[in-house]
């Protein structure tokens, strides 16, 4: 057993250079987190998305700020952020598009106060951290809003850890062609190959089980998820790329930030609640 200077056990690193003891212990605890906030009573869903969308957000808009001299409108931000979670329960997909509208009104008008120069850069900053962060996650809540929501809900959480599981596993055993090496070397065609077989049968088995529909609507949105969330975890890749940084936090040992455990699950949760409203409508 290798020993630092103070002669302490190094911790165990993956090769993604995390502690994976941390990271594991830490996965399973939000895993807990969300499934007990599920099978309680869903509303206390939207408080754990209501607290994730705020952290979020708030870790974004602190690495644009330290990294690039980024000023987003945080506090219209975090308002508006609510507001779509929040309004998304009663009204609907109407509820967060216009809790959307105003926030981006708001971002617009909160920076005139400082005239001309940056301003594109920082409005544009300040409309990606609302689309990216609130409104992608309103639609998990989109996603428990029916009568079977909870089972949609974990149909797409499931397929989205199986995914990460999957390629994880496969690129660590097999993993030999990089799939996008100036973006994350880490990331491989092995990998891929990985996660998409894991979130196909997650998909399959998730929709069969829960859902009560045909395996092969499963297997279509378990790779639309996978594809998806593979997409959303290199598209944070890039921001960190050209913000200079490698993670967006430091609140999740193991992990980096929270904003590092959303990047996938962000965009997945509108291609979830779009595909399983096509497939599998309601009623």
């Amino acid at each position: 057993m290798s020993a630092d200077a103070a002669g302490r056990p190094e911790k165990r690193q993956s090769r993604a250079g995390r502690n994976l003891v941390a990271a594991i212990g830490v996965g399973v605890a939000l895993g807990v987190l969300i499934l007990a906030s599920l099978l309680l009573e869903r509303h206390f869903f939207l408080g754990v998305i209501a607290v994730a969308v705020a952290v979020g957000t708030w870790e974004l808009a602190g690495a644009l700020r330290r990294a690039a001299g980024i000023a987003v409108a945080l506090p219209v931000l975090l308002v508006g952020g609510q507001a779509m979670i929040w309004l998304s329960w009663p009204f609907g997909v109407q509820g967060v598009v216009g809790a959307f509208a105003l926030t981006a009104l708001g971002c617009m008008i909160a920076r005139m106060r400082r005239g001309a120069e940056g301003f594109l850069r920082d409005v544009g900053a300040s409309l990606f951290a609302a689309a990216y962060v609130p409104l992608f996650a309103s639609f998990a809540v989109l996603l428990v809003l029916p009568q079977d929501g909870v089972g949609r809900v974990l149909t797409f959480m499931i397929c989205v850890v199986a995914s990460d599981v999957g390629g994880y596993a496969a690129g660590v055993l097999a993993g030999r062609h990089p799939m996008a090496p100036t973006i994350s070397p880490k990331k491989s065609w092995e990998g891929f190959a990985g996660s998409v077989l894991a979130g196909v049968v997650a998909g399959s088995l998730s929709v069969a089980l829960l859902l009560d529909g045909p395996w092969w609507i499963g297997a279509i949105v378990g790779a639309l998820l996978v594809g998806t969330a593979t997409l959303g975890d290199l598209c944070e890749s890039l921001v960190k790329r050209d913000l200079g940084i490698k993670d967006m936090g430091t609140l999740l040992p193991g992990h980096g930030g929270l904003m590092d455990r959303l990047d996938s699950m962000l965009p997945a949760a509108f291609v979830a609640w779009l595909a399983l409203s096509v497939l599998l409508p309601v009623g």
